[in-house]
Order: structure tokens, then sequence, then C-alpha cells
């Protein structure tokens, strides 16, 4: 399967189930994973409160 994998096949929320079904190869997946930049130089920390909105 080593053509180019389909974009809506990589987001990580549903790979898993591509792989399983066989729509995505693991070993592309995995070339895929490690040619990606390292961009955590460039991450900012996010600060975020959570309301209970039980307590209104």
């Amino acid at each position: 399967m080593s053509e180019t994998i389909e974009i809506k096949h990589l987001d990580k929320r549903v790979a898993s189930r591509y792989l399983k079904k066989g729509k995505l190869d693991e070993k592309d997946y995995e070339r895929h994973l490690k040619a990606l930049p390292d961009l955590s130089d460039q991450a900012i920390p996010v600060e975020s409160e959570f309301e209970d909105l039980d307590e209104e």
C-alpha cells in the first residue's frame, strides 16, 4: 500500500480504526509519523479553567 496516504487516514483519532480495517498500512503510517518534524520547541503553554456547571 505504499502509495500516497489519504490525509483523512492520518488523524490520530481515527488512524487505529483505518489500520484495523486495512485501509491504512501500519508501516506507511509509522514512516509518516517518523518523518514529521519535531515542533515541540515552538509549543506554548496553555492555561485553562473548567467551569462547574452543576454549581449554578
